[in-house]
């Protein structure tokens, strides 16, 4: 496998779940590696383009300080420098790239020496006009620093506020295609500047000339305001500069591009037409007209991006620069292209959008409620009726449109459209009663439930429709579903429900008035969601209801059969009917109902159920029945405490048998002793042959489920600032998550209790590791507090550090130096000849303080030290990394550093050994190579 392979693969895992592969290394080694691969002159564009996209996907992730963006954006310019010319697609992704972590590290908003010198460069690439000095293979590169300039500009508004007379000038002597690239980049920081003059008070005609003819430097130190698109239709809030400014060389500016305009591709015409839309709204001296002569070219455009801009010229300006006409003509316009046959759906629909939404010169309403424009007449908008040959979405889109236009036509007018909208909803759900695809049923629903919205207080309508939906129930019950949504969000958007009531009253009927045998298994599952959601109506008689249910229970084999799902959609209704406002009504059926399923459903579950039922049936008034099966929003507290005659009236059923959330931490896990202990299961057995100790030592990796355990110790004790509520918690179940793949499942962990006043009892959590990488855990508890509740919170997570994984080796208490000296070098051995395929040496050097090194042995290193010849200024230290992993370290003292000659038997453990000892020997200069 080749080297561009194994970054092929390092990087789609990477791109796949970002975090799950730095679980198993460091942030800083993986982008250590991939600058290093990125100098390598060895490696194709290819492959660095590869690696640059990494950067340009994931900035913060790899340079989550302003210090690792600037030595990152060093390392990647020094890339770019030393990149041949002739790989161009390189030099533009490296040159996005370095803007890219330039700016999402905030290095330009803190103005760092990096942020200056990329500005100053990418401004040189960009005065290279017309390709003179680098000729024209170069010309993508100053397109890239085109756009990024205009990134930054974007990113730190006002940036080119000092060089605008540069731009323009850059602007005016480019003549080939990336004309449109300086345009847009003068356009966007000419916006940025008056929007910074605009804030501000007092303008003078001297510093308004001055932005124009700017050419400084940069503006670092500019008025930092928040720089979002203006609002529309909300003038009162667009700052404006003062009047009487002489604003001829602004208009002479904006004249000459709009004349420009039409060279440019759809999108940038767009985007410069919007940037010029928000000055002319900025500056009081330029007149809306100066759009006039773009007006025609607008109008007939055929470009969706066009389109917009011409709309939001419209919503900006209304009547300073669209006449009446100009508006009619506009939304004729979009009906007729809203209709085009060569247009994709996804521009039909804009368009329709475009006419629901159209900006009208003088609006009736502001109130930015759904309104039809005024000039969308049913005459204008008789081509857009729908179909049942539209497409799903651009029938609806159509229907909501044509119910609005109907809704406020004349009376005539009105009942004609109306009339047809009706026809067109039979016809969908004649459709769906034709075995339609499930398409085509969704589709329907929602168009009914469109017309609804707007014509439910039709009686005749409504009724026809109700008794067409029982009609369809009747033939295809595995329709409930979507009648019990249509009804649910008719409920949910009308104050009045009567149409769903009456819905559910003709469904329920339906049921009723079936024959037996249209009462099979699969019928029944129906109509048992029907009837659950029918008991929720308290304005519905349910004494049919139960009838039906005790006579499909008697007179079929149901009980026998003890169906649990059956009886569960049963026990659902009955549930239901327990909370119905009449159940005094039917109470002794009701009653008879649960008493059955009791005795006779062959399924244990269910009987329990109906037992429980029957028992609160019978022993508790209605108010308080609902208060027990009532559910909260977080589905599982009770609304209200209720009271029974079977528990003590002193304690509320709902609140003991919830567990209820705290909204803090309540407890925490504080660390007692940083090293980790060996578990006495991963440590071997003494053997009496001395000769065979090695042997059974490497032996015993291959015993099936050997592994030893990490063992950290912690206080449980009292987060600060809790409730005194929690001030004695009692019966605390520890629960552990593991934040990655990396190791066992963690056992539950029970502790007695613990008292705030009291000392903190000691949980010891263990963990067996499948790699011994550093992870996290995150950590819950359920206790009980005095007043007998049970409580769930969740506890601070619990991070486990590299170091806390060594163990010493799992050897017998008596071993002798010897052994432990012999299994040193024999795994050194091993390492440094390849064996296994994953060993690795590796050399980290330091510069120790005067008598340190011994002191920095002694703190660190003093559990895992095989040798100790201070005399020899050397010393020998092994850490046993479970399941079966080594990490040795040969440690000697020069003349002017320290040598730490590292081996082990997994070379993925290297960044982490390396970023242990870097901590560990913090204020010393480090350097490591690998061997």
């Amino acid at each position: 496998m080749t080297i561009a392979d194994l970054w092929d693969q390092r990087i789609s895992a990477f791109l796949l779940s970002p975090s799950q592969f730095l679980a198993t290394t460091t942030t800083e080694s993986f982008l250590a590696d991939l600058l290093h691969e990125l100098r390598n002159d060895k490696a194709n564009d290819q492959l660095k383009i590869l690696l640059v996209s990494v950067l340009l996907e994931h900035p913060t992730l790899l340079c989550p300080s302003v210090s690792v963006g600037e030595e990152t954006a060093l390392e990647l310019l020094s890339v770019f420098s030393h990149t041949p010319q002739k790989s161009i697609v390189l030099k533009c992704n490296v040159i996005l790239a370095i803007t890219s972590v330039i700016i999402c590290t905030s290095c330009l908003a803190t103005h760092s020496k990096t942020a200056e010198d990329w500005l100053d460069l990418l401004f040189q690439t960009v005065q290279d006009t017309n390709d003179y000095r680098c000729g024209l293979s170069q010309q993508p590169i100053r397109a890239t620093a085109c756009d990024c300039l205009r990134e930054m500009e974007a990113c730190n508004p006002g940036l080119l506020s000092q060089k605008l007379e540069a731009l323009y000038l850059l602007k005016q002597q480019e003549t080939t295609v990336l004309h449109q690239s300086y345009c847009l980049l003068y356009t966007l920081g000419l916006k940025n500047a008056i929007r910074i003059l605009a804030n501000q008070k007092d303008v003078t005609d001297l510093e308004f000339k001055s932005i124009l003819g700017g050419n400084e430097g940069f503006a670092w130190k500019c008025n930092q305001v928040a720089m979002t698109s203006l609002p529309v239709n909300l003038l009162v809030q667009v700052p404006r500069l003062p009047q009487g400014l002489d604003c001829k060389e602004l208009k002479s500016i904006m004249s000459s591009l709009l004349e420009e305009s039409y060279l440019l591709t759809p999108i940038s015409q767009s985007a410069l037409l919007r940037e010029l839309v928000e000055v002319v709204a900025m500056v009081p001296g330029l007149s809306p007209t100066l759009f006039k002569s773009q007006l025609l070219r607008l109008f007939g455009t055929a470009d969706v991006s066009l389109m917009h801009a011409t709309l939001f010229m419209k919503d900006m300006f209304t009547d300073s620069l669209f006449t009446p006409e100009d508006e009619n003509f506009l939304l004729k316009r979009l009906v007729g292209t809203a209709q085009h046959p060569l247009l994709r759906i996804p521009e039909k629909l804009f368009y329709m959008e475009c006419i629901l939404h159209f900006p009208e010169n003088r609006p009736i309403s502001s109130s930015g409620e759904e309104s039809l424009p005024v000039l969308v007449t049913p005459r204008l908008a008789a081509s857009l009726h729908p179909t049942v040959f539209n497409d799903s979405a651009t029938m609806l889109c159509r229907l909501n449109l044509l119910c609005l236009v109907h809704l406020e036509a004349d009376e005539g007018e009105a009942d004609k459209g109306i009339g047809y909208l009706f026809d067109h909803i039979m016809a969908l759900l004649k459709i769906v009663d034709n075995d339609g695809s499930r398409e085509v049923v969704v589709t329907s629903f929602r168009a009914l439930f469109i017309f609804l919205m707007h014509f439910n207080g039709m009686g005749e309508l409504s009724e026809k429709l109700i008794n067409k939906l029982c009609d369809m129930y009747s033939k295809h019950s595995q329709l409930a579903p979507n009648l019990i949504g249509l009804a649910d969000r008719i409920q949910e958007h009308l104050d009045d429900p009567v149409w769903s009531v009456k819905l559910l009253r003709g469904l329920q009927k339906c049921i009723m008035e079936l024959p037996p045998l249209q009462l099979t298994i699969h019928n029944l599952s129906w109509h048992l969601k029907v009837l659950k959601r029918v008991a929720k109506e308290g304005q519905i008689t349910q004494r049919n209801t139960i009838y039906l249910l005790l006579n499909v229970l008697i007179n079929s084999n149901l009980c026998e059969r003890g169906n649990w799902q059956v009886g569960n959609a049963v026990l659902a209704v009955c549930r239901n009917l327990l909370k119905h406002p009449s159940i005094d009504q039917v109470f002794i059926e009701l009653a008879d109902l649960l008493q059955y399923i009791s005795i006779h459903y062959d399924d244990t579950d269910i009987k329990d159920h109906a037992r429980f039922y029957y028992t609160l049936l019978t022993n508790l008034s209605w108010e308080k029945l609902t208060g027990v099966l009532a559910k909260g929003l977080d589905g599982g507290r009770a609304k209200e405490r209720s009271h029974s005659a079977i528990m003590a009236e002193s304690e509320g059923i709902a609140s003991n048998l919830t567990v209820h959330k705290t909204n803090r931490h309540v407890l925490q896990l504080i660390k007692v002793q940083e090293k980790a202990s060996q578990s006495s299961s991963g440590t071997m057995e003494a053997t009496g042959e001395d000769q065979n100790w090695l042997e059974v030592y490497q032996g015993q990796f291959q015993t099936p489920g050997f592994g030893s355990e990490v063992t950290l110790r912690y206080n449980l004790t009292h987060a600060k600032d809790t409730d005194p509520l929690f001030d004695k918690v009692f019966t605390i179940c520890l629960h552990f998550e593991l934040n990655d793949l990396n190791y066992a499942k963690v056992s539950d962990i029970h502790v007695p209790c613990v008292f705030r006043d009291r000392k903190p009892p000691e949980v010891k959590v263990k963990l067996k590791p499948f790699q011994p990488y550093p992870t996290s855990l995150s950590v819950s508890a359920v206790f009980t507090t005095q007043d007998g509740h049970s409580w769930h919170s969740r506890l601070p997570d619990v991070s486990v550090s590299f170091p806390e994984i060594f163990l010493p080796l799992p050897l017998p208490p008596n071993s002798s130096c010897e052994c432990k000296e012999q299994v040193f070098e024999y795994t050194w051995e091993a390492a440094a000849s390849g064996n296994p395929d994953k060993s690795a040496i590796s050399l980290f050097c330091f510069k120790p303080e005067d008598e340190s090194l011994a002191d920095l042995i002694k703190t660190h290193f003093q559990g895992y030290l095989i040798t100790d010849q201070q005399s020899k200024r050397s010393w020998k230290v092994l850490f046993f990394l479970p399941p079966k992993y080594h990490i040795l370290l040969k440690i000697t003292q020069a003349e002017d550093a320290a040598r730490v000659n590292i081996a082990t038997d997994n070379w993925e453990l290297l960044p982490f050994v390396n970023s242990y000892l870097q901590n560990i020997t913090d204020k010393c200069s480090t350097t490591e190579t690998d061997g």
